[in-house]
């Protein structure tokens, strides 16, 4: 189905036609003055110079023809040569007849459809959800949606955080608070406990406590790091305690991101890449794609014509421990192996653009994917305080996303009580919905590039451009109709 601009284009298209004008002047754009219409065609002004006439003759001779089209209520010749349009209430009453009849409001679906892997979410396990996952999930979780309804295979996979440095240290902090735990006794072989020894609020607060330690212990830190290893190598103690961490944190996660209506078709985490990253590796350097750098195996991915210089990829550690770019090309083996899509888009936070540059460049440069496979990268910015920085708590700490979420459901209950006589299980469950519109329309509604200031106030009016304002105006839609059916009437004209 034809947009609005591309019909009103067709129509003044004929008329440049029939008065032997060249028909691609006769393209209509949103009016940038909608005081004065709400389309504009410019093409009398630019055909003038061909055709050696006056712009507003032109523009006159082409409103001649149209002037007594059903589609337009208004359509004038302005000066120096402007063809001003507002379109007829019968146009679009056609239009919408048309939209609601035909097979997804008349969206035309991509043909071929597409297999696309997307790649978002961005959860770290034994770190609950902050205000910085919430782009990534929201976004992310509105390009699967529309993916889909343009009638692709959209495979939607958080790719979790369960591999790296937090897991040595998680590991070392409770080495040091329970030294007593079978998975720290030397030649253990027994069967190791079902239930984890520790809880989600446990794992909350042991992470920051180590993280915080390894800023100022170098001894604690080379610890973890070397746990970190233990654990990628397999060593089976340690490999025990980061399925109890699994366990735990993926449960919660589920249970955030459900708040957000936000859905993952994989639970897949760079763990899952691990079985195929020496075979990569090996490949890498049989190839004499890799090579060493100062005891680390790198790829360089410098090319001609780069703007700027861009430093090698490191695959390989010079301790041998893996990094992000090494899982994520284990992953991209692995989503080939098992399903081999047209397109993979990542969603993550602009100031890793540099990684996924690297990452890409390598992926091509080594052939783990083939030149039909796209890889896309989208690049959000930051959600800010209103001082223009990092939103943190008055503490200096990362906001958490459950916070956010039941302070706007507060707030939204809080306005409801204030304008409406209602029960308070009616006006919580409203707050649930109306916030989540808040929370993910103001979101969407900023560019996803660039950063946004992150102000409740504005998220949760009832006017202007708002999550809350749009359900507003939907249910003020549904009213009016309901009552024009009750008095009897069945078409709406």
């Amino acid at each position: 189905m034809k947009t609005i601009i591309e019909l009103i284009s067709d129509e003044l298209k004929s008329a440049f036609a029939k008065l032997s004008y060249d028909e691609k002047y006769g393209k209509a754009n949103i009016s940038n003055r909608p005081d004065l219409c709400e389309y504009q065609c410019n093409g009398a002004m630019a055909a003038a110079k061909e055709y050696k006439k006056k712009p507003i003759d032109i523009a006159n001779e082409v409103v001649e023809i149209l002037k007594e089209s059903e589609s337009f209520e208004k359509i004038e010749a302005i000066m120096p040569g402007f063809i001003n349009i507002n379109i007829s209430n019968t146009f679009i009453e056609k239009y919408v007849r048309e939209m609601s009849n035909s097979q997804k409001y008349g969206i035309e679906l991509d043909n071929p459809a597409k297999k696309i892997i997307i790649d978002y979410g961005g959860a770290n396990v034994a770190k609950p959800l902050h205000i910085g996952h919430l782009r990534s999930a929201i976004i992310g979780e509105s390009l699967k949606r529309m993916g889909r309804f343009f009638g692709n295979e959209v495979i939607a996979d958080v790719h979790l955080g369960d591999w790296g440095l937090q897991m040595g240290l998680i590991i070392e902090e409770l080495r040091e608070r329970k030294p007593e735990l079978v998975y720290f006794k030397e030649n253990y072989d027994g069967e190791y406990p079902k239930e984890a020894p520790f809880g989600l609020n446990d794992l909350e607060e042991i992470y920051p406590a180590a993280s915080k330690k390894s800023k100022v212990d170098d001894n604690f830190k080379q610890r973890a790091q070397e746990a970190t290893l233990e654990l990628q190598k397999g060593y089976r103690p340690y490999r025990e305690i980061w399925k109890h961490i699994i366990n735990i944190s993926v449960e919660d996660l589920k249970k955030n991101y459900s708040s957000l209506l936000v859905d993952f078709d994989l639970w897949k985490g760079e763990s899952d890449a691990d079985p195929y990253i020496p075979d990569l590796i090996k490949d890498l350097e049989d190839r004499k794609i890799a090579r060493v750098s100062e005891g680390a195996l790198v790829v360089d991915i410098a090319m001609e014509g780069d703007k700027k210089e861009l430093p090698p990829c490191i695959i390989r550690k010079s301790d041998g421990a893996a990094l992000y770019a090494t899982s994520d090309l284990g992953t991209l083996v692995e989503r080939e192996k098992l399903y081999s899509p047209d397109e993979y888009i990542y969603i993550a936070d602009k100031r890793q653009e540099l990684h996924y540059t690297q990452f890409f460049r390598v992926s091509r440069i080594a052939g783990i994917v083939p030149p039909n496979h796209e890889l896309k990268y989208i690049g959000f910015g930051t959600i800010n305080g209103k001082d223009g920085k990092p939103l943190k708590t008055r503490d200096g700490c990362v906001v958490r996303l459950e916070t956010v979420i039941n302070d706007i459901e507060d707030a939204v209950f809080a306005k409801i009580k204030e304008s409406r006589d209602v029960s308070d299980e009616e006006a919580r469950n409203t707050a649930k919905i109306v916030g989540l519109a808040a929370i993910k329309y103001g979101d969407l509604s900023n560019q996803a590039a660039k950063d946004y200031i992150f102000d409740i106030d504005r998220f949760i009016s009832f006017e202007g451009n708002t999550g809350p304002y749009i359900l507003y105006t939907i249910v003020r839609i549904k009213s009016i109709l309901e009552k024009y059916y009750e008095s009897g009437s069945r078409q709406v004209s």
